[in-house]
């Protein structure tokens, strides 16, 4: 894809190039992790919000701290659970003006305050909290009390294990544009991941003795590189974004995905366009090109649907010359590494190999390809029954071991 750098002002591209070291400042501490920061990137120029999703482990809330701190903004983070009340979240009760019958929430240093939010475990939050969120990150308007208050919320980042069934917190979820899986790079990235990790853990270590309260120790917080207001400013260049050359095959793939029957709300074809100028602009680009697509791989709304728009979008991508997608594995491939992991298992428990440590590793093991198997082939239930039937004879042995 050509890097075409023109038609801006020296400080646009200044912001431009200090946005990408933010990519650079994570990209030297975590592996694997560039395109979900590319995406926190984008949402944050797109005024638009995101969902990480993934199994605990996979460095979900460290890593959107992280890029937060990187980025001069009033901030909010909280974690939800089902017993968060909205006060947790909003504020609490202005007591004084309730005693002149006004009724009024404190919002200073909460969410409604807040330039960049991050919220864990986000559908767990109670109907009355998603309820003003949907107003607040839809509208970034917040009612307090009889007033409607307008916001300066430029992105929300949602991060969950798996997207909500609930149609209720579906509705809720399609506010969040880009979708992101942070999957266990332990696998491929094994050498690099205990290397930075345990960097990571001796910082920790030195900035955290036992016994200290501080939730975030200084090890763990980034100096700004990158003001709010430069991106604000950055963001009001989107619509100078030429895509004219690009329109039509815009609405190819929109037409192609509709006729497979993938779910995507009218909402999101709309905002999708805005993710196009978002990508050009970051590149430093005034004109999109179809390299710009690769953000649509990211606003699917189902996960059944991801194969889908890797279809329609990936072949376009690359032959602008956008950056080629990790090959995923087939069917047949995931049941043949499932059924060898299986059988070396079981060989090695027979040549008298520590029951419980091999037993671990098989479990594990089986348990990721069943995930990959899950999130890039669901309609795979006889394979997806095959893994199960593993893991059961496996538990089964462990039982037995243990009596």
């Amino acid at each position: 894809m050509t890097d075409t750098r023109r038609g801006w002002s020296p400080e646009t591209t200044k912001t431009i190039n200090s946005l990408d070291a933010v990519r650079r400042r994570l990209a030297s501490r975590y592996v694997g992790r560039d395109l979900p920061v590319r995406l926190l990137q984008l949402a944050l120029i797109c005024r638009e919000h995101v969902l990480l999703l993934g199994e605990p482990g996979t460095a979900k809330t460290d890593l959107v701290l992280r890029f937060a701190d990187l980025v001069n903004a009033d901030k909010f983070a909280y974690m939800l659970t089902r017993f968060t009340e909205p006060a947790e979240i909003f504020g609490s009760l202005d007591m004084a003006a309730f005693r002149n019958s006004t009724y009024r929430i404190r919002t200073t240093g909460m969410l409604p305050r807040a330039q960049i939010a991050f919220l864990d475990e986000v559908f767990q939050g109670s109907s009355a909290i998603l309820n003003s969120l949907l107003t607040l990150i839809n509208e970034r308007t917040f009612h307090n009390g009889s007033q409607p208050v307008s916001t300066r919320l430029l992105t929300l980042i949602g991060a969950a294990n798996e997207t909500p069934q609930d149609p209720i917190l579906r509705a809720f979820a399609d506010r969040m544009l880009l979708r992101v899986e942070l999957n266990s790079i332990a696998t491929d990235h094994l050498g690099d991941l205990i290397d930075r990790g345990w960097a990571q853990e001796e910082e920790r270590l030195r900035e955290q003795p036992p016994g200290a309260t501080e939730e975030r120790p200084a090890s763990q917080r980034e100096q700004p590189i990158l003001d709010v207001a430069d991106v604000v400013r950055l963001s009001q260049l989107l619509h100078e974004v030429d895509l004219t050359g690009v329109r039509g095959h815009y609405e190819d793939v929109i037409r192609e995905l509709l006729a497979a029957n993938v779910t995507l709300s009218d909402r999101r074809v709309v905002r999708g366009w805005k993710l196009v100028a978002g990508a050009a602009l970051m590149r430093g680009a005034d004109r999109a090109q179809l390299g710009d697509f690769w953000p649509l791989l990211h606003f699917w709304t189902d996960p059944a649907d991801v194969p889908v728009f890797t279809e329609v979008v990936q072949s376009r991508v690359e032959a602008d010359g956008g950056d080629p997608m990790e090959r995923v594995e087939t069917v047949q491939t995931i049941a043949y590494q499932a059924q060898n992991v299986y059988a070396q298992t079981l060989k090695r428990l027979q040549q008298g190999e520590n029951g419980p440590h091999v037993l671990e590793r098989g479990l594990t093991e089986l348990h990721r390809l069943q995930l990959y198997l899950h999130r890039h082939h669901p309609a795979a239930t006889e394979v997806d029954s095959q893994i199960q039937q593993s893991i059961k004879s496996l538990l089964s042995r462990a039982d037995q071991n243990g009596r």
